[in-house]
């Protein structure tokens, strides 16, 4: 894959910006970060070179000036709100997430309950962090927000609120996800801090879309497909253009709501600082593109992939037809078509050959590998096998794993845990090759090239099973399948 983005240029640009961002306001600043603080795996698809980590990497550059605040909202915990790509409830991503940061070295201040209406759950979960020894602070429902501006900005709807005491001069407030509060947070600490004469500002740190990237940008498009379920749209910021005469782009929430946010920022500190929600932003990433062909061509791809998880997760029950409506919109505004993928036609031809579910990858290196189902192996585990052995330059007709392996494992899968289907799954054969390396050097030599697969593009002719799947984004291959179920039946795990 070809570099479209210096992550280094990015990580300096980066802590420089909210430093001179936090010198404007003088004493303190809240900074909203909007996505994911140290898993960012979408930008890092959409902008090759991006790190995942990127985004705490930069932060550790400015470590001892920066405290932690994780907001979560209350109604979140009562019904047991999920992350979907983790499986665990936010109110376990709260904990989670404050090990993780910790673990790096940060500063972990507090969490605030927002939201807060007496709900059982969150009272819970209140004593659960006070056993644990963390702080905690609760902020309530205010009547009228976000449009009285009169009543938000007072004593009986901002001043209700639990002011954070917070003891570092950049304080970033982040959540398990969206929805959870995190710029009411930051608007209530700004009024509190005013009433204590302490001079604080708000800044977001939202990495998509790139404000100074065209509209129709393959990366911004990606964000759009990337956010199809929650209706989010890119456009021209009408602030920003009024008032400097320059086209930069944001999206539909910040947009709408910015008038709102200009008032409280007047109420609150007599003057706003901004003038568009672009002003509001501190995203330096455009600046990091340095190849830009390079990161429309990883967004087109990135594009596709969403398309096909939009059609799996319509078959699945998991989103309506407008979803898929509006990424097949987002596939023509960026010219994205099945053949941009090689691997999309080729696993289907493979599947046309053989008559079985089968998968078609291309490696990073550009060279195409397949693999069918057979009756001990499943199409994700036979292709992994070919991938490894290609990438070993081992015979692909060379019986890496004979039947006289993966037939106990099979058996025992059948007569002893309960399943209905003998194939191993693609995590079982890097288990069963692993323990063959021990007298096999050439089970050593394929799994000494798990890494090289990192990049590499993958399309399956039926949907994966969540073990493989799982296995596929742990190794770094970026995997899409077409909507159908290998077999007909109503219930699918």
């Amino acid at each position: 894959m070809k570099i479209g983005f210096d992550n280094d240029k990015y990580l300096a640009l980066q802590a420089e910006h909210i430093r001179e961002r936090r010198s404007q306001f003088g004493d303190k600043l809240y900074l909203e970060f909007g996505g994911k603080l140290f898993d960012d795996y979408h930008a890092a698809r959409v902008l090759p070179g991006f790190q995942p980590d990127s985004k705490i990497r930069m932060l550790g550059t400015m470590k001892d000036e920066v405290e932690i605040v994780i907001a979560i909202c209350a109604g979140d915990i009562e019904k047991s709100k999920m992350r979907g790509d983790l499986g665990i409830s936010y109110d376990d991503d709260v904990l989670r997430l404050a090990d993780v940061f910790r673990g790096l070295g940060f500063y972990v201040g507090s969490v605030v309950i927002t939201q807060y209406a007496g709900q059982p759950a969150a009272d819970a979960f209140i004593k659960r962090l006070t056993a644990l020894g963390v702080k905690s602070y609760r902020h309530y429902p205010i009547a009228g927000y976000p449009s009285d501006v009169a009543h938000i900005v007072s004593d009986e709807g901002l001043g209700k609120n639990d002011y954070i005491e917070t003891s570092r001069s950049i304080v970033v407030v982040t959540a398990p996800g969206p929805g959870s509060g995190k710029m009411a947070t930051c608007l209530s600490q700004l009024y509190h801090e005013n009433k204590r004469g302490v001079r604080a500002g708000y800044a977001k740190y939202e990495t998509f879309p790139i404000w100074n990237l065209p509209l129709k940008h393959p990366v911004n498009l990606a964000y759009e497909a990337a956010t199809a379920d929650l209706n989010d749209v890119n456009m021209i910021d009408p602030f920003h253009l009024e008032a400097y005469g320059e086209t930069t782009v944001n999206y539909n929430r910040d947009v709408e709501i910015f008038p709102v946010l200009n008032a409280m920022f007047e109420k609150i500190q007599g003057t706003s600082p901004y003038k568009s929600p672009t002003d509001m932003g501190v995203n330096m990433a455009g600046f990091g593109i340095v190849d830009d062909e390079a990161c429309q061509q990883a967004s087109r791809m990135e594009i596709l992939r969403r398309y096909y998880t939009g059609l799996v997760d319509r078959v699945k029950g998991k989103c309506d037809d407008s979803v898929v409506r509006k990424l097949e919109i987002v596939m023509q505004q960026a010219g994205v078509t099945p053949e941009i993928c090689p691997a999309v036609q080729a696993s289907l031809d493979k599947a046309a050959e053989s008559g079985t579910p089968s998968g078609a990858m291309v490696l990073p290196d550009g060279r195409m590998v397949t693999g069918k189902t057979t009756s001990l192996l499943g199409p994700s585990a036979a292709m992994l096998l070919n991938a490894i052995k290609l990438l070993g330059g081992i015979d692909k007709d060379l019986d890496l794993l004979p039947a006289s392996i993966i037939a106990p494992i099979s058996d025992m899968k059948i007569k002893h845990l309960g399943h209905n289907n003998p194939r191993l799954h693609s995590d079982e054969v890097l288990i069963a090759l692993s323990i063959s390396a021990v007298t096999n050097p050439l089970a050593e030599r394929v799994l000494k090239k798990l890494d090289d697969l990192r990049g590499s593009d993958a399309h399956f002719s039926v949907i994966l099973s969540e073990e493989d799947a799982k296995l596929y984004k742990r190794l770094g291959i970026h995997v899409s399948c077409e909507p159908r179920y290998e077999v007909k039946k109503l219930y699918h795990k």
